[in-house]
């Protein structure tokens, strides 16, 4: 087996400046698939024309944080923008999350009116400065209805004409199907901007390996196209789990001193079951 510093892993062997199938959110190996460029341009959209609520829901590991934190960076410093990474509670404890995200001091003894009033007093003093809100929160699945109606009421508070408050909140797919509960009508009816990020088609799964491949320095050839159908098998197009299979085939190959991942690779990956992806368990694709 070649030997390598813990930190290099295979870099050195395939030619890579850096792994590129980490797990962890990166704007820079954003691959513009077709979809992940609608949901990027309905979020754009709903940032331009100041909707209400943009809603952004996909399965776990579809890239929805990777869009969120390279949107941060489009935006401009006119905007005050606070992060819910994983909000949870009742009315009151959702203000105090909204108060902390936006490094609002507020006493804990308040009572919900006197933080409703803190919010509101502070949303006003943005806007007198010429500066907007937008609260995006994060795994938006784990609120409750109240708390999404809750939402919907922050944005009822206005200046004039003009909104005070843009909300974007991402989620997985029970969190689209929360939203359309009879109950949150309201709250569906001021979504501005919305879309569902799906998994990836074979050709695409393709395109985003080589992309992945080729911006951590690598040619596109470390990974043999024939393995592509196995690896979207077996992890349905998720991009996370594209990640980690992929990850996994990389280490396969270097300490084989292989050139290149190939389909029987990936097999091996599969049968030694270091691969805990969901689709693998449902089936087995080496029989």
């Amino acid at each position: 087996m070649n030997k390598t510093a813990p930190t290099d892993i295979y870099n050195t062997h395939f030619g890579f400046s850096e792994r590129p199938f980490t797990l962890l959110p990166d704007p820079e190996f954003l691959f513009w698939s077709r979809d992940h460029r609608l949901a990027f341009t309905m979020l754009e959209y709903g940032m331009m024309t100041r909707a209400p609520i943009t809603v952004i829901t996909g399965e776990v590991g579809a890239g929805k944080t990777t869009l969120l934190q390279y949107m941060l960076r489009t935006l401009g410093e006119e905007a005050d923008i606070g992060l819910i990474s994983n909000a949870q509670g009742g009315r009151g404890e959702l203000l105090q999350w909204v108060l902390h995200a936006f490094s609002v001091q507020f006493d804990p003894n308040f009572s919900y009116v006197q933080l409703f009033q803190q919010l509101q007093e502070h949303m006003l003093d943005v806007y007198a400065r010429g500066r907007r809100m937008v609260l995006i929160i994060d795994e938006a699945q784990n609120l409750t209805p109240e708390t999404v109606e809750e939402l919907r009421m922050l944005t009822n508070i206005n200046s004039n004409k003009d909104e005070l408050l843009q909300l974007v909140l991402v989620g997985q797919p029970e969190f689209r199907d929360m939203i359309r509960q009879p109950g949150l009508r309201q709250f569906l009816q001021r979504v501005g901007a919305s879309f569902h990020l799906g998994p990836m088609s074979p050709q695409t799964v393709a395109e985003y390996v080589a992309h992945r491949l080729g911006v951590a320095g690598g040619t596109g050839a470390e990974i043999d196209p024939a393995a592509i159908p196995l690896i979207h098998e077996v992890t349905g197009g998720v991009p996370r789990l594209v990640n980690q299979i992929c990850d996994l085939a990389l280490v396969y190959a270097f300490s084989a001193d292989q050139p290149a991942v190939t389909e029987q690779t990936v097999r091996s990956v599969l049968d030694d079951g270091v691969y805990l992806g969901g689709f693998a368990s449902e089936r087995n694709p080496t029989q």
